[in-house]
C-alpha cells in the first residue's frame, strides 16, 4: 500500500491493520494498535527486562516513550496528507512504578489543534484501570517539503 497523499488517520489505519510495515520502534518498545480513531488512539503494550533499569524495575524512559509514540498518534490521525508533526514538548508523570511482563494500555485523546501546534494528553494504564503514568504533548504541526522537481 502506498501512502502518498494519505492522511494522518488513513496511515494510522494502515498501521492497524498492518497493510503498511510497522516502525522499527515497535520492536524496542512492544506497542500494538488497539483503536485508531480521529482524535484517540489506543495501544496495548508491554515492559519486559529490554526496559530495565538498573534497579531491576522498568525504566521511566518505557513510560515517556510509549506516551510520547501514542500522543503523537493522536495527533497525526487529525493531519491532512501535507502536514508533518515533532514533539516539542513532554510532561510526563510517573504515577507508580510499571510492571515488568504484564500488558498495560496506552491510551491518548486530542485536546487542541490549530494551524501550527497540536496538544494531546495520554495514559498509562493496567487492564483495570490503575495509572501508571499520565502525560500531556504539544506537537508542531509542520508544511511537508515537496520531494518533486
Amino acid at each position: 500500500m502506498t501512502l502518498n497523499n494519505k492522511t494522518g488517520l488513513e496511515w494510522m489505519q494502515a498501521m492497524l491493520d498492518q497493510s503498511i510495515a510497522l516502525p522499527e520502534m515497535l520492536k524496542t518498545v512492544p506497542m500494538q494498535g488497539v483503536l485508531v480513531e480521529k482524535g484517540h488512539v489506543i495501544f496495548e503494550v508491554f515492559a519486559d527486562t529490554r526496559h530495565s533499569n538498573v534497579f531491576g524495575g522498568v525504566h521511566g524512559g518505557f513510560s515517556a516513550t510509549v506516551l510520547d509514540t501514542a500522543t503523537g498518534c493522536a495527533v497525526h490521525t487529525m493531519l491532512n496528507a501535507d502536514t508533518a508533526y515533532a514533539t516539542i514538548d513532554l510532561n510526563i508523570k510517573m504515577c507508580r512504578p510499571v510492571p515488568m511482563d504484564v500488558p498495560l494500555i496506552a491510551e491518548a485523546n486530542l485536546i487542541n489543534i490549530s494551524k501550527s501546534l497540536a496538544i494531546a494528553e495520554g495514559q498509562l494504564k493496567d487492564q483495570a484501570g490503575k495509572l501508571y503514568a499520565h502525560a500531556t504533548a504539544t506537537c508542531m504541526l509542520l508544511v511537508k517539503e515537496s520531494t518533486t522537481p
